[in-house]
C-alpha cells in the first residue's frame, strides 16, 4: 500500500464536481504551487472551464479516472450529492477523499473510508458566487479542517499555502457552525434587501441603495475588525441616542408591520452590545424596548 504523502507539493490533486467552489479552490491551489492534475463534472463545460486555467490539468470523462489518477480527491459536488457521488467509485488504500461542505458530516464519505481511503473535511468560510473573485478573497479566510493524520497534516499545509486561518470543530457541531456562518454571509443579503425596500419608499432604486450602503457596510466591518463587536458598533444604540430610535419607529411604522417587525428584531439584538459598550444602562435598555414596541 502506498503511504499517503503529507507534503501537498507532492500530491496529485483532483476534483470531482466543478461548480463555483470547486473551480475557485482548484484555481487557488494551482496559483499556490499545488498539482491539480484532473477534474470531472456532470457538466463537461464546467470541468473544461476549471481545467482551462490550470496547466497540466486534464478533464476526465468519468470521476473514476480522477480517483484512479490522484492521491487527494476533493468531492465538490452539491452537499446532497456527496455521499452518492463518493459511493459510485472504487477507492484504494493510501488515497484520500475530502469534501468541502460546511454542514455535511465527514461520514458522507464512508464508502471511500470502507475501502481503505482516508477521508476528511476542508470547508472554506468564504462565498463563492464568482470563482475569480473568490480566488482573490480566499487569503485570510478561515478553513475548517477535520481529518486524521497524515491527511490532516496535508490539509493544514494546503490551508497555510493559501494564507488561510485554520479552525477545528468538536464532533456534532457542523450544523451550528454552518448556521452561524450564514449570519455573516447570506443574511447580509436580507439586511440589504430590507434597507433597499425602505429606499424604494421614496422612489430610489435598489441599485441606488446598494451603491450607497456598501461603503457603509465596509466601514462597519473595518470597525469590527479593529475594535470588536461592541466597541466597533456604530449607530444610535451604540451612543445611547434613544431619540433617534423613536424617529426611526415613527418613520417606519407607515411602511407596514413587516418592515417594523424586522426593525424591532434587529434593533433589539443591538441592545446587549450597547450595554457592553457602556452607552446604555438597564433603565435605558428598558426604555428602548418600550419604544420598539410602540404601535
Amino acid at each position: 500500500m502506498k503511504v499517503f504523502e503529507h507534503d501537498p507539493a507532492h500530491l496529485r490533486i483532483g476534483f470531482i464536481g466543478a461548480g463555483r467552489l470547486g473551480t475557485a479552490l482548484a484555481w487557488s491551489f494551482a496559483q499556490h504551487g499545488l498539482r491539480v492534475v484532473a477534474a470531472a463534472s456532470m457538466i463537461p463545460a464546467d470541468a473544461e472551464r476549471l481545467a482551462a486555467q490550470i496547466p497540466g490539468c486534464t478533464v476526465m470523462a468519468e470521476g473514476q479516472a480522477v480517483v484512479d489518477g490522484c492521491d487527494l480527491v476533493f468531492v465538490t459536488t452539491p452537499d446532497g450529492a456527496i455521499a452518492d457521488t463518493t459511493a459510485q467509485f472504487r477507492w484504494r488504500p493510501g488515497a484520500a477523499a475530502v469534501h468541502c461542505s460546511g454542514v455535511t458530516d465527514v461520514a458522507a464519505l464512508e464508502h471511500a473510508a470502507s475501502q481503505g481511503a482516508m477521508t476528511g473535511g476542508f470547508h472554506p468560510m468564504q462565498t463563492f458566487g464568482d470563482p475569480a473573485a473568490a480566488v482573490r478573497s480566499l487569503p485570510g479566510c478561515t478553513i475548517t479542517i477535520e481529518a486524521p493524520e497524515p491527511l490532516n497534516a496535508a490539509l493544514v499545509a494546503i490551508a497555510q499555502r493559501l494564507e488561510c486561518r485554520i479552525n477545528r470543530l468538536p464532533p456534532g457541531m457542523r450544523g451550528r457552525y454552518h448556521a452561524a456562518a450564514g449570519y455573516t454571509s447570506q443574511f447580509i443579503n436580507a439586511l440589504f434587501a430590507e434597507a433597499a425596500t425602505i429606499w424604494k419608499s421614496w422612489g430610489a432604486t435598489e441599485d441606488d441603495a446598494v451603491r450607497a450602503l456598501l461603503p457603509l457596510a465596509r466601514g462597519t466591518l473595518a470597525s469590527i475588525e479593529s475594535a470588536g463587536l461592541a466597541e466597533g458598533m456604530p449607530g444610535p444604540v451604540s451612543r445611547g441616542d434613544l431619540g433617534s430610535i423613536e424617529k426611526h419607529v415613527a418613520a417606519l411604522r407607515p411602511l407596514g408591520p413587516g418592515v417594523m417587525e424586522f426593525y424591532r428584531v434587529v434593533c433589539d439584538r443591538t441592545i446587549p452590545l450597547g450595554m457592553e459598550r457602556g452607552a446604555i444602562d438597564d433603565a435605558a435598555a428598558a426604555r428602548l424596548r418600550e419604544i420598539l414596541l410602540q404601535r
